[in-house]
C-alpha cells in the first residue's frame, strides 16, 4: 500500500495519471481499458481533471468500458440522485465515453440476486477492472459495504446504516427519511479483484477511518482495512485526512524518495 499526502489538486492529478496511463496503455495494445467509477465527493476533482485532459490534451475514452461501485435500490430511472445519472453528469456526458459502455448495478431489478450475479459476470467478461477509484466513509465503509460486511463479499443487496443515510441526506434536501434504505453494492471481494485500487480521502472527519485503513488491524468492523491485503493500492490523502496517521513522516519520506520509473 502506497500512501501519498498532499494538496487536493495534486492528489486529483495523481489519480487522473493512473487512469490516463491505463487508458493509453490499453489503447496502444489495441484493447480497451476497464475503469471502476465511484460517486460521492471524493472523485469529483479527478473527473474534472480527466475532462480537462480530454478537452485540452486529446485523452480519449472511446472504447473504454466502465463499472460503477454501487446504486440505490428503488430510485426512478430518471432520478438525478441515481448514481448512474450522477456519473453521466460528472463524467460520461463530458467526454467521449460511450454511455452503452458504462454499467451499474440494477437498482430497479425485479430479481435482485440474479441482477447481482449478472453484474459479477459482466465484470469478469470485460476482463476485470484495471483501475478502481474509491472513497472511504467516516466509519470505514467501502462502496456500500457497511461495518460488519464480509471481507469476501460479492455484489449484493445491503441495508444502509442510519449514519450513512444521514451522511447522504445532503443529496435529498436534508431529509434522511428520503434516502433509500437499501442499495446494491460491489462486495469487498469484488473490489479486491481490480488490478489497481486508487482511494482518495479528504477532511478530518475521515482521519480515523484512514488511520484504521492504513495502520489498523484488518477487521470487518472497518471494511476498508481489507485493502491491506491488495498488492497494488494507492491511498491519496490531504493533510486533514492524514492527521491521525502514526507513520505520516515515513510515508512522506518514502514518496519523496520514490524512483520516477515506478509510477503509482
Amino acid at each position: 500500500m502506497e500512501v501519498v499526502i498532499g494538496a487536493a489538486d495534486e492528489l486529483a492529478r495523481l489519480a487522473a495519471d493512473a487512469v490516463e496511463e491505463r487508458v493509453r496503455a490499453r489503447a496502444a495494445l489495441g484493447s480497451r481499458a476497464v475503469l471502476g467509477l465511484a460517486t460521492g465527493s471524493s472523485p469529483l476533482a479527478v473527473y474534472d481533471e480527466l475532462v480537462r485532459r480530454h478537452r485540452e490534451e486529446g485523452l480519449s475514452f472511446a472504447g473504454v468500458e466502465a463499472f460503477l461501485l454501487d446504486e440505490y435500490v428503488g430510485l426512478a430511472a430518471d432520478d438525478p440522485r441515481r448514481y448512474r445519472n450522477v456519473i453521466d453528469q460528472e463524467l460520461v456526458s463530458r467526454v467521449d465515453l460511450d454511455p452503452d459502455d458504462v454499467h451499474g448495478p440494477d437498482g430497479l431489478a425485479a430479481d435482485v440476486p440474479a441482477a447481482c450475479a449478472a453484474y459479477e459476470i459482466a465484470i469478469v467478461a470485460a476482463g476485470g477492472i484495471d483501475v478502481q477509484l474509491l472513497g472511504v466513509g467516516a466509519d470505514g465503509h467501502l462502496a456500500f459495504n457497511e461495518p460488519g460486511s464480509s471481507l469476501a463479499s460479492r455484489t449484493r443487496l445491503k441495508t444502509l446504516t442510519r449514519g450513512t443515510r444521514a451522511d447522504n441526506a445532503r443529496f435529498f434536501d436534508g431529509d434522511v427519511d428520503a434516502v433509500p434504505r437499501h442499495c446494491l453494492t460491489q462486495g469487498l471481494g469484488t473490489i479486491m479483484q481490480a488490478r489497481h485500487l486508487v482511494l482518495l480521502a479528504a477532511g478530518r472527519a475521515k482521519s480515523e477511518a484512514v488511520h484504521q485503513l492504513v495502520e489498523g488491524p484488518v477487521s470487518a468492523m472497518w471494511p476498508a482495512t481489507v485493502l491491506q491485503h491488495h498488492p497494488h493500492v494507492t491511498v491519496l490523502l490531504d493533510e486533514a485526512a492524514a492527521s491521525r496517521l502514526q507513520l505520516a513522516g515515513y510515508y512522506r519520506e518514502a514518496y519523496a524518495a520514490k524512483p520516477p520509473w515506478q509510477g503509482l
